[in-house]
């Protein structure tokens, strides 16, 4: 495997006047650069790969990435989490609780 984990970032724009919001209108693509940053500032971006992901279909919950190999979707995900999120998810081994998407059923 070339890649430890993949985190794919939901980067999705519906049409303009939409019925839903998308993940791409609300800073899809900075979330990706913040992510970056915070890998290469840690040393650790050669073994996790951040890509853009299309529709994840959880838009309703805001901004939506997903860590692979596990499965673990994070939503509501602000630039702001980036640090923390890095440092539990890649660094501690552990998964940042508040905004995991809660399985219902």
């Amino acid at each position: 495997m070339i890649y430890d984990k993949h985190i794919f970032v939901c980067v999705n724009q519906r049409a303009p006047g939409a019925a839903r919001r998308s993940c791409g209108e609300a800073h899809g693509l900075t979330l990706i650069d913040a992510l970056k940053k915070e890998l290469s500032k840690r040393e650790i971006k050669g073994k996790i790969r951040v890509q853009k992901s299309g529709c994840l279909d959880i838009c309703d919950f805001g901004p939506t990435l997903v860590i692979y190999p596990q499965g673990t979707f994070y939503v509501g995900v602000t630039v702001d989490d980036v640090p923390e999120l890095i440092e539990r998810e890649f660094v501690q081994n552990e998964r940042l609780e508040r905004l995991i998407l809660e399985r219902k059923g």
